[in-house]
């Protein structure tokens, strides 16, 4: 099978294939700049950018720490983390991933389109207001991410009533996705919650508002799954966890190396300061956790709005944004690794351009 390419407002993808944003660092620059070279679209993550380059771009920071969200999510680091991408990349298309539940929302999506990235992805919550955040920026693709053809209805129904626009594409993210879950813990595990059987729900509820691309997501990792998704219904795939063994993954190699040991008994649901189950490795950090003795609990950089400013991380025992800099920053002890369902098949660290020549024409290509 040969795949078309993928269309997502006025922009066309060489291959329907997305890289995932992941953050806090794992999906920066280098990355997505290179994915987006390779005919993909790279997704810059907007989490945590104040860490960038060693904290470059931050006005104020406490114990080493970027001080508050408007520092956690920094406007100048963002932008400087797209023009070092569009370095790579050129004029070809580049997406950053916006978290509604991320303080600051509406000036992050900002930021990006500022920075001139031409898709915002934007998910872990419902967007119901973006388009309202890039009025000024008609040119700019807008893609949620749903977990239901229930939230794409509501989404739609907000988009259309309120602002005469439907989404560009919709990213349909399955139970097997790494870190946060648009599922209960019951849900994730549930037949009739996987992705395949949510394609085809989903698909129906996009043609009661017109035409627009389906993005499956969520434990896709080779060629046969993507020709899968599609014989479902999706137009695209969106992939993250597999994008971790490259070289250019912006991640410390320590990260890498986690994924690359981890077994599929490793990888489980964990609770998180957010709210929902995260699927994540088992490491030192959630052995401490379990016994209430993790590293100290102080909120610093106020980086989501459902923890409440650290208290949701006092009852889960671990601050999110220090522990995924950790991870991000190759500290094995303290750091918090996510990854999909399927991280445990990941044995090898290739290049980004490597990988989609098995995406494209199979794995032993």
């Amino acid at each position: 099978m040969s795949f078309s390419s993928l269309k997502i407002g006025k922009y066309e993808i060489k291959f329907p294939i997305i890289q995932g944003g992941m953050g806090l660092g794992i999906s920066w620059d280098k990355l997505a700049g290179n994915v987006s070279l390779n005919g993909g679209l790279g997704v810059i993550s907007s989490v945590g950018t104040g860490y960038y380059e060693n904290k470059a771009y931050i006005d104020k920071e406490i114990n080493s720490k970027p001080y508050n969200s408007e520092n956690f999510y920094s406007s100048k680091a963002l932008k400087k983390i797209i023009e070092n991408a569009r370095k790579i990349c050129g004029n070809l298309p580049l997406g950053v991933n916006v978290m509604c539940a991320a303080n600051d929302y509406e000036r992050i999506v900002k930021d990006a389109c500022d920075g001139g990235v031409n898709v915002i992805i934007s998910g872990a919550g419902l967007p119901t207001n973006l388009p309202e955040f890039t009025k000024d920026f008609a040119h700019v693709a807008l893609v949620p991410i749903v977990s239901s053809a229930k939230a794409l209805k509501i989404i739609c129904k907000r988009w259309s009533g309120r602002y005469n626009k439907i989404p560009d594409a919709v990213v349909l993210e399955g139970p097997k996705s790494g870190g946060h879950q648009g599922f209960t813990y019951e849900q994730c595990i549930d037949p009739e919650y996987q992705l395949e059987k949510l394609i085809p729900q989903v698909k129906e509820e996009i043609k009661n508002w017109g035409d627009f691309p389906l993005i499956a997501a969520g434990g896709i990792w080779d060629k046969k799954d993507i020709e899968n998704a599609i014989s479902l219904g999706a137009n695209g795939v969106q992939m993250a966890t597999r994008f971790i063994g490259t070289h250019e993954c912006d991640a410390h190699i320590n990260f890498k190396e986690t994924i690359l040991n981890a077994k599929q008994e490793d990888i489980e649901l964990i609770k998180s300061p957010v709210g929902y189950p995260a699927r994540g490795i088992r490491t030192n950090l959630l052995n401490l956790v379990d016994k209430r003795i993790g590293p100290k609990i102080q909120c610093i950089s106020n980086c989501v709005a459902p923890c409440h400013r650290g208290v949701e991380s006092k009852k889960v025992g671990y601050c999110i944004a220090d522990r995924l800099y950790d991870a991000y920053a190759g500290v094995k002890e303290t750091g918090l690794f996510f990854t999909g369902a399927n991280g445990y098949k990941l044995k090898e660290i290739i290049s980004v351009k490597e990988l989609f020549k098995k995406l494209i024409d199979g794995e032993n290509s």
